[in-house]
């Protein structure tokens, strides 16, 4: 569907903590506790402590009891290993946590929705940069899915900025702005995009807050966070989405 758009897509290499290849028992698992957003959370702090760590130093966000299952789950996964006295370390290095977050998320709407998708995807636009996190297919429609892993605090006028040029390039039939936070969207993130969309259309849609966990500017894009549940938000979002593109017929 992008070549078909004269893109010209290629893959990343997929920066992930472990093997990309890892059994489909172990992604299960994995993927299972990536559901939770503390242990989102815990992950992050571990990916972000490169060099080694210790369960209670990963992030202020879990009890030290948390942080210590969350250690024993990701050893007995495979993803960390024990490097000396209650130290451990990752058994392979990332980047960011961006890359899990994309792995996870395209795992379940493969899982969940059936949906063809790619994670990590260069397309090769003269004068457009980034990556588009994840596109996904189905029913001849196309989504495009930015996936931020850090805090809205660090969100800039640029990665707005960067995201609406993909998006005015890749044309999808729909584009979700997924921000992996409990935190209100209604600070900082929707003024962000509102402002950004203004800025290039005289007539552009006001946000709308379609119900908690998710806001709307207009019938083709959605913001989403993780509260009370990231894929939850983003599931309701697609379908409203696609919902919103067909006429009612009664």
């Amino acid at each position: 569907m992008l070549a078909r758009r004269g893109l010209r897509p290629s893959l990343i290499r997929p920066d992930l903590p472990f093997a990309s290849d890892i059994s489909a028992e172990t992604a299960d698992a994995l993927a299972e506790r990536l559901g939770h957003y503390a242990f989102r959370l815990f992950v992050r702090g571990v990916i972000h402590h490169s060099d080694g760590f210790t369960p209670d130093e990963t992030t202020n966000y879990v009890s030290g009891a948390q942080a210590r299952t969350f250690t024993e789950t990701l050893v007995a996964l495979g993803v960390v290993a024990a490097s000396g006295r209650d130290r451990y370390r990752l058994v392979r290095r990332a980047g960011s946590f961006g890359g899990t977050l994309e792995w996870y998320v395209g795992r379940e709407l493969r899982r969940w929705l059936g949906f063809d998708v790619a994670t990590g995807v260069k397309f090769h636009a003269r004068g457009i940069g980034g990556d588009l996190d994840l596109v996904a297919a189905a029913e001849g429609k196309l989504i495009y899915v930015e996936l931020k892993s850090s805090p809205p605090k660090h969100l800039s006028n640029g990665e707005v900025g960067a995201f609406f040029d993909r998006v005015r390039v890749v044309r999808p039939d729909l584009a979700l702005f997924v921000v992996d936070t409990a935190l209100r969207l209604s600070d900082k993130v929707v003024p962000m995009l509102r402002d950004e969309l203004a800025r290039r259309c005289e007539t552009a849609p006001a946000p709308c807050r379609v119900q908690k966990g998710f806001w709307t500017l207009g019938r083709h894009l959605y913001i989403v966070n993780s509260r009370p549940d990231l894929m939850t938000n983003i599931g309701r979002a697609i379908a409203e989405g696609l919902l919103a593109q067909h006429p009612q017929l009664v």
